[in-house]
């Protein structure tokens, strides 16, 4: 069998370790447009902080591809795919055939036009290790630095250029920072964290137009700055799958096993859509523990194995400057949440099932409620005093217990 992979992330690393559950002997070939070992893209903030090294940013020790019998390629973009035959071709016009393909094809960076970007000098994205080390080569202890977007990747890039530089300003359109995973409550406590390591925050506002070292605002408010970080977003990489006429929406489609409307084409990934357990609705997840499982159930159903990827979540599991949080789920429902000085705590409930949840702080136990949400357990099956509270194995009844303990259900 041969099996072309292209992409050379999380979920074609699932993919890789799913094929070789199976296979151990059929050829694996990967593409990859950019001339890296496999790296972990949300380690490029702390790259670039100076907490991780070239090595420790790795994904796989350095002896993966050749541990899983793997071809490598670097470098080098596939430009189009021809799926009667079986064939993919090389920017170069090299074409390689296939008889199972994974489009693992991730996302970019959305740059929206914007007056008088061209004439910025030193502006940047911040999704690639090429986009840390770029900045990194300018980045100054004296450096004023304008960060457009208040997302996860914006505040992940404050937090990158953090101990180079405390002159950091960021735009956001919002009424809040990280609108897209937490809530009023939530965001306040984030933002007065950030705000307290010197991070100047402009809400509710945007660039209306640059010149070379200058932003000027909607407000009027005009900012000087040396470096432009623009995160305001990004777009899954679907192309090569439009243009050889596989199903895609927003992101490419799949089915409960990653394959494609084609018998022998599957896609993982950012690049893919999902269906989010907590709303019944297909979406795209870019997220990386998501990427990696779909990956590896591609793989395993690729090389003849039977696996269905159903119990996805929009989850996001991060830190800012020391201040740790897990968010999960979907927020449509009833509430209840609790806060201290310190910590904070949502928890969402619908139809008689937890659906989602928001923790900063004290983020202790979080895949309690994470198992719950996925599995879909009724709340009448847990006990709500612990659920709420002190989430713990207990809150479970006994079967229950034993089921997730040891894996095997009463009455097997």
């Amino acid at each position: 069998m041969n099996y072309v992979i292209i992409g050379n992330s999380s979920a074609a690393i699932g993919c890789i370790e799913g094929i070789r559950k199976i296979d151990t002997t059929g050829t694996i070939t990967i593409l990859s447009d950019e001339p890296y070992h496999t790296y972990s893209r949300p380690l490029i903030s702390y790259w670039l902080e100076g907490k991780v090294s070239d090595e420790k940013i790795y994904y796989r020790s350095e002896d993966f591809y050749k541990k899983n019998n793997c071809n490598i390629i670097f470098g080098k973009k596939v430009t189009h795919i021809n799926k009667t035959v079986g064939e993919i071709t090389l920017e170069d016009g090299s074409m390689l055939h296939y008889d199972k393909l994974l489009i693992a094809t991730g996302s970019r960076a959305f740059v929206p036009p914007m007056e008088g970007l061209d004439s910025v000098t030193h502006k940047f994205t911040f999704m690639k290790y090429d986009d840390a080390k770029a900045v990194k080569e300018v980045l100054k202890p004296n450096s004023k630095v304008l960060i457009i977007g208040a997302g996860l990747i914006g505040l992940k890039a404050a937090e990158g250029v953090y101990k180079m530089t405390k002159d950091i300003t960021v735009v956001d359109l919002a009424d809040r920072i990280l609108p897209s995973i937490l809530d009023n409550e939530g965001s306040g406590i984030v933002q007065n964290h950030l705000e307290k390591k010197g991070v100047r925050f402009i809400l509710n506002d945007k660039v209306a137009r640059f010149t070379s070292h200058t932003a000027v605002l909607d407000s009027g408010t005009a900012l000087n700055f040396d470096i432009l970080i623009i995160a305001v977003g990004v777009r899954p990489n679907t192309e090569l799958a439009s243009d050889c006429s596989l199903e895609v929406n927003k992101g490419i489609i799949v089915d409960h096993t990653c394959k494609t409307s084609d018998a022998n084409i599957y896609a993982a990934g950012d690049c893919c859509e999902s269906i989010d357990v907590s709303t019944g609705t297909s979406k795209i997840l870019a997220l990386l523990p998501n990427a990696y499982m779909q990956g590896e159930v591609a793989g395993l159903n690729m090389a003849g194995g039977q696996k269905t990827y159903n119990n996805a979540i929009p989850m996001n599991a991060i830190g800012f400057f020391g201040l740790h949080m897990i968010t999960a789920g979907s927020y449509e429902g009833e509430t209840h949440s609790f806060e201290t000085e310190n910590d904070y705590k949502k928890l969402i409930y619908k139809d008689g099932l937890l659906k989602g949840y928001i923790m900063i702080g004290d983020v202790a136990r979080a895949g309690i409620y994470t198992s719950i949400i996925k599995e879909q357990i009724p709340l009448t099956d847990v006990d709500s005093a612990l659920l709420f509270t002190k989430p713990q194995m207990m809150l479970f009844g006994k079967s229950r217990r034993l089921e997730k303990l040891g894996g095997v259900k009463i009455g097997n």
